[in-house]
C-alpha cells in the first residue's frame, strides 16, 4: 500500500475518510484459521482474551504474550467461526516472528499431550477495508441474495459470510466482512478469496463513483488511528511492553483476572493488583498528547518542567480533524493523568504539552443502542 494516492494528499484523504468513505488495500496484513478440539484452550494460553465466552461470529482486540515477561509480540484480532475454528488477523511487520512463535507454541502444546490445533495460513486472502460514514451504503448496493442482509443489524465486533453481485452479473464466493478498523470511523474489514480480490476491489469503486469512495494510503491510515488512538505495533507495542503498560488493561478478560493460566499472567496480574494486596504497579504509561508549536514525532524526549526525562513520544502527527498537534508516548507512573502539562523536545527546543484522553477524536463506531428504560 503507498503512502498516498496521486490524487489526493495525505490530509485531504484523512479528511475524505471521515466525511465520506476510502478503501485501504490491507492485504499485507497476515491472516490464520486455527482450529480443532485444542484451538481454544490453546489461544488462551497465548493471549488474555475469554475466548470461551465468545459468540460465533464476534471478535475481540488481542495480543499474543511472552511466557516470562508478559510482553507483547504483537496485538491481534481473533474472531470466532465456529466451535472449534477461529479467525487471526496479525501485522504483517510481525509475519516471521509470529509464524515462529504459533509453531513453537503449537509444538510444545501438543508434546505436552493436549488436543490437536491446526494452524493454516491463508495465503495470498485478499483484505481490503472500507471505511467512513458512506461505507454501509456502499456495501449494500452490491450485496447479493438470496438472503437479505441487514447491515444495520452487523454491529461493531461483529462479523459475516457474505455474497456479493459482481460486476458480470455473477455472485461472488463467500467474503467475511467484519464491522470495525483501524480508523475510528464505521467501516468493514473484508477478507476475500485470492481469485476475486482484483474484482471485489473495482466492484466497490465502481459502484460508489469516486465522489463518494476513493482509495486510500499509509499516511492517512496512520493520522486516522492516532486520532483514534490505536496502537501501532513496533512503535507505539513492542516485545518489552505489557497489556498494563501500554493502556490495553480492558484485553484481559475478567475471568482470566481471576484463573490465570495465559502467557506473563504472573507478572501481569501483579501489575494490576493494588499494593495492598501485594501488586506492583507498572513505572510507566501510555498517554495522548497535545503538542504546542511543531508536531513531535516518534523518539520525542517528553520532560517535566526542571527538564528531567520522564518519557518518549512513539507516534505523533498534526491532527487533520482537530488541527492541533497530537502524539501517544509512555510517561513515567504518576505523570499519565489528563490534564498534567509536561514539556516535548522537538528539534532541541522544549514545547509545551498536555496529556490528554484517548482517543482524540471521538470514535463512530456501528454499535447496538441500549433498549430504552
Amino acid at each position: 500500500m503507498p503512502v498516498q494516492y496521486s490524487d489526493l494528499s495525505v490530509g485531504e484523504s484523512h479528511r475524505w475518510t471521515r466525511e465520506k468513505a476510502s478503501l485501504f488495500d490491507v492485504g499485507h496484513m497476515v491472516q490464520y484459521h486455527i482450529s480443532g478440539p485444542g484451538a481454544q484452550d490453546l489461544l488462551e494460553k497465548l493471549t488474555p482474551s475469554g475466548l470461551a465466552s465468545l459468540s460465533v461470529h464476534q471478535s475481540t482486540l488481542s495480543a499474543l504474550l511472552h511466557q516470562d515477561t508478559g510482553g507483547i509480540g504483537d496485538d491481534t484480532i481473533i474472531t470466532r467461526l465456529g466451535p472449534q475454528l477461529f479467525y487471526v488477523v496479525t501485522n504483517a511487520g510481525c509475519r516471521e516472528k509470529d509464524a515462529k512463535y504459533f509453531a513453537e507454541n503449537i509444538d510444545k502444546w501438543h508434546a505436552e499431550g493436549n488436543p490437536k490445533v491446526e494452524l493454516k495460513l491463508l495465503n495470498d486472502q485478499g483484505l481490503i477495508a472500507l471505511q467512513g460514514p458512506m461505507a454501509a451504503p456502499i456495501l449494500e448496493r452490491v450485496l447479493a441474495g438470496p438472503e437479505v442482509v441487514d447491515l444495520k443489524q452487523l454491529y461493531f465486533g461483529q462479523s459475516k459470510f457474505l455474497k456479493l453481485r459482481l460486476a458480470s452479473g455473477e455472485t461472488s464466493d463467500d467474503v467475511l466482512a467484519s464491522r470495525g478498523g483501524y480508523t475510528g470511523e464505521d467501516g468493514f474489514e473484508i477478507s476475500i478469496p485470492p481469485q476475486q480480490t482484483v474484482a471485489i476491489t473495482e466492484l466497490l469503486l465502481h459502484a460508489a463513483g469516486s465522489d463518494h469512495l476513493r482509495l486510500a494510503g499509509l499516511g492517512a491510515r496512520d493520522s486516522l488511528r492516532l486520532e483514534a488512538g490505536m496502537c501501532l505495533y513496533g512503535h507505539d507495542l513492542d516485545d518489552s511492553t505489557t497489556p498494563v503498560e501500554a493502556g490495553l488493561s480492558w484485553i484481559i478478560a475478567k475471568e482470566r483476572r481471576q484463573t490465570g493460566g495465559f502467557n506473563g499472567s504472573d507478572v501481569i496480574l501483579k501489575q494490576l493488583a493494588p499494593a495492598s494486596k501485594g501488586g506492583s504497579a507498572v513505572s510507566r504509561r501510555r498517554i495522548g498528547l497535545v503538542v504546542e508549536g511543531a508536531p513531535a514525532r516518534e523518539g520525542a524526549e517528553i520532560v517535566d518542567a526542571d527538564g528531567n526525562a520522564i518519557g518518549k513520544v512513539t507516534s505523533g502527527c498534526p491532527s487533520p480533524t482537530l488541527g492541533k498537534n497530537i502524539a501517544m508516548g509512555y510517561i513515567k507512573h504518576g505523570q499519565h493523568k489528563a490534564g498534567t502539562e509536561v514539556f516535548v523536545v522537538v528539534r532541541g527546543k522544549r514545547r509545551r504539552a498536555v496529556v490528554t484522553k484517548m482517543p482524540f477524536v471521538p470514535s463512530k463506531y456501528w454499535k447496538a443502542r441500549a433498549a430504552p428504560a
